[in-house]
């Protein structure tokens, strides 16, 4: 256990949790809605700090983050908990663990083992991912200080409903981050998700204003979320970010509490692919649907192919200093040295 960050006292021994955009209120002997924090007499604990539930080395491509050291490594965690109730969440069996039960699974996995690992496994960065890293902020701020001390960035997989103090706090040692943007809809964050629509908006554009690079994932789901109008509206709002700001629309298929609903047409996909070219955006890609051209990045100003990949595989880099060899225009992003571009 560890004292919580980003929280208040209030009367009667209640807190408030000021971490993600709930803000719970929570009395004595009771968890906020991620189920990871406990208030004990007033004093508001994180019960997850030093314990992972998950750890893996990734491609930084199945994060999904294109525009971060292609073809890298990535030393991936989590803990259990979350602060969302996604109907269709991949990853529901470690993130809705703890909910109403307060109860705490994983290993001790302190910040400093997790820095030798990312270092003998030669990641380029530590993500913070699987489930939301909102929730284990502390455990992760203290990896991530530790982390760029040795030259290794910081990424979080993120469903954005974090607080403008979170971010705040993230900011020191966050490098770039993939946001969920999973609807444009207030109605369908309140029905599948139990969030809402506006704290991520607020948090995408907070991300840029503090220089994180930012990659937005939308999982297009039938009937829910697939509607033109607001794909439209989806990439209009990552155009207003920057239209360097990546966006990846990922097929989805039947998991969780949903799986009677079937996978998105490849339409569908195409679909949306067209219109975040319409909308201007330099980057759109497609999602759990390998072997697909547009998994591959192209120059924005010549077309010309700079990464190819398959899946979560790159195959080739072409780039010269960061920069399409053909017109020498900048591929936005973080990128590696020539040298290590193979």
């Amino acid at each position: 256990m560890k004292e919580a960050i980003l929280y208040e006292k209030l009367d009667d021994h209640y807190v408030r949790c000021n971490l993600c955009a709930h803000r719970c209120r929570i009395a004595p002997s009771r968890f906020g809605i991620c189920g990871v924090r406990e208030n004990r007499n007033g004093t508001l604990y994180t019960l997850v700090h030093g314990i992972s539930i998950a750890e893996s080395v990734d491609p930084i491509e199945k994060k999904p983050l294109f525009h971060v050291y292609p073809g890298s490594k990535s030393y991936s965690i989590a803990t259990v908990g979350c602060n969302f109730r996604c109907e269709f969440c991949q990853n529901h069996d470690i993130s809705q663990i703890p909910h109403g039960e307060g109860k705490i699974i994983g290993r001790s996995s302190m910040p400093e083992e997790i820095i030798e690992k990312a270092l003998r496994t030669g990641s380029k960065t530590i993500a913070y991912t699987y489930t939301e890293p909102t929730i284990f902020l502390e455990y992760a701020l203290d990896i991530g200080r530790m982390a760029h001390k040795k030259g290794i960035k910081n990424i979080f997989v993120t469903n954005g409903f974090m607080t403008g103090e979170a971010l705040g706090a993230a900011s020191s040692c966050l490098d770039a981050a993939n946001v969920d943007l999973k609807s444009f809809r207030n109605k369908f964050y309140e029905k599948y998700c139990g969030g809402k629509l506006q704290p991520v908006l607020d948090s995408l554009r907070r991300m840029k204003d503090l220089g994180i690079w930012v990659e937005v994932t939308t999982l297009i789901m039938p009937t829910l979320n697939d509607d033109k109008e607001e794909l439209r509206d989806i990439a209009w709002y990552i155009h207003s970010l920057g239209p360097e700001t990546p966006w990846h629309i990922s097929r989805f298929h039947p998991q969780y509490r949903m799986q009677n609903f079937p996978p998105t047409p490849l339409a569908t996909i195409h679909m949306a692919l067209e219109i975040g070219r319409e909308a201007g955006l330099k980057y759109v890609y497609a999602g759990n649907v390998p072997g697909d051209e547009r998994e591959n990045t192209y120059c924005s100003n010549c077309g010309r192919l700079l990464i190819k990949r398959c899946g979560f595989n790159v195959e080739d880099i072409d780039l010269r200093d960061s920069k399409c060899p053909a017109c020498k225009t900048p591929l936005d992003g973080i990128y590696k040295s020539d040298s290590d571009n193979i």
